[in-house]
C-alpha cells in the first residue's frame, strides 16, 4: 500500500519513544511504501487535496533514522492510508487540516477519522461519559470556576485544548492564585478552561491505556516526578509496567464501541485511579513503552486493523 504520514518534522523525533516513527517502521516492514509531509504542506487546489512532501525510508538508528527523497507534490487521493499524526495544540490550523482530509473520505482511509477527531477532542469526548469521569466544569467565566473550586476545594486547572502537561496547575484548598491564573490564561487565549476535582490517586500514576479499533491492548503507568503533579512524560513522568484492572476494562467496554464506530483506530485514554480523565484521539503516544514492557507488537495490531478495514 501507499501510506502518507502527516506529522511534525520526522528528522527531529526520538525513535525510542515516538509512536509515529514506530507506525512507519512497522508499515515499512510489512512492505508498504511511505510518504512524509508536514501539515503546512497540505493544500486544497481547485478541488484536489494535495501535499508537498517526500518519499521516506526509516531505520532504527537515532540521528540517521530517515532517508527522504526529493520534494514533490502529490494528489492525496492516490494513497491508500493517510495518518493524521501531527501533535496538538488543537487550534484552527489543526481543525482546518481535518476539514481538508475529510474531503478524501470516499477515496482514502484517514486514520484517525478526521471528522471525529475534529468533533471529539481529548477533553470533550469524556463529557459523554459523566459516570466514568471526575467532577468537571468547562468555563471561561471566573465566577463559575470559583464556584466549582469552592465546592471541591482541591482542583486541577488547565487549558481546554492544551497538551503534554503544559499549563496544568493544581490549586489546593489554601491556594490563592485562581484569579491570577484566570487573568493570565484569558489574556492570551479566547479558549475556555477546564477544571476538575483533584484525584489524589495521581501520586500512584496516570495510566495510559491503548485501544486499537475500540479494544484495549495494554497499558503503561506514568508516575509523576518528585514534587510534580503532572505525570506526562514530556515533563519528566516515569513510565512503568502495569496491567489492566477490572475498572479499566469496564471503562474500555463503555467507550470502545463508540471509538470503533467513529473510525478512531489508535486511541490512548488516561485513567487516574477509577476515573477516566481524557480520551486522546489526535496523536496518541505510548506504543513503544508498552511494547517494551509487555513484549507485544502493538504497531502490528494497529496495522492489522487498518489492513482489515481496507480488505
Amino acid at each position: 500500500m501507499k501510506i502518507a504520514f502527516q506529522m511534525d518534522p520526522i528528522d527531529a523525533v526520538d525513535i525510542r519513544a515516538d509512536s509515529s516513527f514506530r507506525l512507519a517502521e512497522e508499515a515499512q516492514a510489512r512492505g508498504h511504501d511511505l510518504f512524509y509531509y508536514s501539515p503546512d504542506q497540505l493544500a486544497y487546489e481547485e478541488g484536489v487535496i494535495t501535499a508537498r512532501g517526500q518519499d521516506m525510508v526509516v531505520r532504527r538508528e537515532q540521528g540517521n533514522h530517515v532517508d527522504l527523497g526529493p520534494m514533490k507534490k502529490v494528489d492525496l487521493k492516490d494513497f491508500d492510508v493517510i495518518w493524521l499524526r501531527q501533535d496538538p495544540p488543537f487550534d484552527m490550523h489543526y481543525i482546518t487540516s481535518t476539514h481538508l482530509l475529510d474531503r478524501l473520505k470516499d477515496d482514502v482511509l484517514v486514520v484517525n477519522d478526521p471528522f471525529w477527531v475534529r468533533n471529539y477532542p481529548e477533553k470533550l469526548l469524556v463529557l459523554d461519559f459523566q459516570d466514568l469521569t471526575p467532577p468537571t466544569t468547562i468555563a471561561r467565566d471566573l465566577e463559575t470556576i470559583k464556584a466549582f473550586k469552592a465546592k471541591h476545594q482541591d482542583v486541577i486547572l488547565k487549558p481546554l485544548y492544551g497538551n503534554g502537561g503544559a499549563g496544568v496547575f493544581r490549586l489546593d484548598a489554601n491556594d490563592r492564585n485562581l484569579s491570577s491564573l484566570h487573568e493570565l490564561f484569558t489574556g492570551f487565549s479566547r479558549e475556555p478552561l477546564i477544571v476538575q476535582k483533584f484525584l489524589p490517586d495521581v501520586s500512584n500514576g496516570d495510566k495510559r491505556v491503548i485501544l486499537v479499533d475500540g479494544e484495549p491492548v495494554g497499558a503503561i503507568n506514568r508516575v509523576p516526578a518528585a514534587g510534580e503533579t503532572r505525570s506526562n512524560m514530556h515533563v519528566g513522568g516515569r513510565p512503568e509496567k502495569i496491567g489492566l484492572t477490572e475498572r479499566d476494562l469496564e471503562i474500555c467496554a463503555a467507550i470502545g464501541p463508540l471509538l470503533k464506530e467513529k473510525g478512531q483506530v489508535f486511541v490512548g485514554i488516561d485513567v487516574i485511579g477509577d476515573y477516566l480523565t481524557e480520551i486522546n484521539v489526535t496523536s496518541p503516544t505510548g506504543i513503544q513503552e508498552l511494547e517494551r514492557f509487555d513484549g507485544v507488537n502493538i504497531a502490528e495490531k494497529i496495522w492489522q486493523a487498518i489492513e482489515a478495514k481496507l480488505a
